[in-house]
């Protein structure tokens, strides 16, 4: 593993440094979570609302994730080191494991940024009604279907509009263009 360390190129040595050491840079929020100030009553019911929305199911493997996006970035560079960055990879996913958290709090500070601690304790009490309930878990299937419907639908939509163009039927024709043209 010293071998690696001597050997990685400067900027891939940076990289791996700045993931061991990015607990002290957790410190400051990142400049998307700044904005008006929250009270931490509005902040409670944000993460409660992020709570019932399963919203950490969308971060839950950021951190092996990125660990593993930046190991595969390094190797490409240092494919003699592959053993090593493994390793590597492991003391590091260890190392930063629980920082996903950050991520589930800039998310609360930036809702409850957008509604005032009344309306986060509204949505929050709306979530816990029988509709709410049902909303959070119909959501994702109603999500997923309409955007298949919105790519069927684009498809299709695309196949009226190549059909537009090959008639030379848009608004208006422009005297000299090829007519019957086959594109």
């Amino acid at each position: 593993m010293k071998s690696l360390l001597r050997s990685l190129p400067a900027a891939g040595l940076a990289v791996a440094l700045a993931l061991i050491a990015a607990p002290a840079a957790a410190q400051a929020p990142p400049a998307a979570v700044t904005g008006k100030p929250a009270s931490p009553a509005a902040i409670a019911a944000a993460r409660e609302i992020l709570a019932m929305k399963s919203a950490g199911a969308m971060y839950a493997n950021a951190v092996p994730g990125l660990v593993e996006q930046t190991k595969n970035t390094l190797m490409q560079s240092n494919l003699n080191y592959q053993k090593d960055l493994n390793e590597v990879a492991v003391i590091v996913a260890k190392n930063l494991a629980g920082r996903e958290k950050e991520i589930g709090d800039g998310m609360a500070q930036i809702y409850a940024s957008e509604f005032t601690e009344q309306e986060l304790k509204d949505l929050a009490a709306f979530y816990k009604s029988p509709l709410g309930q049902k909303l959070v878990s119909s959501e994702p299937k109603a999500i997923q279907g309409s955007m298949a419907y919105m790519q069927k639908w684009a498809l299709s939509f695309s196949e009226v509009i190549n059909g537009q163009f090959r008639s030379g039927s848009g608004p208006q024709r422009r005297a000299g263009s090829a007519e019957g043209a086959d594109w």
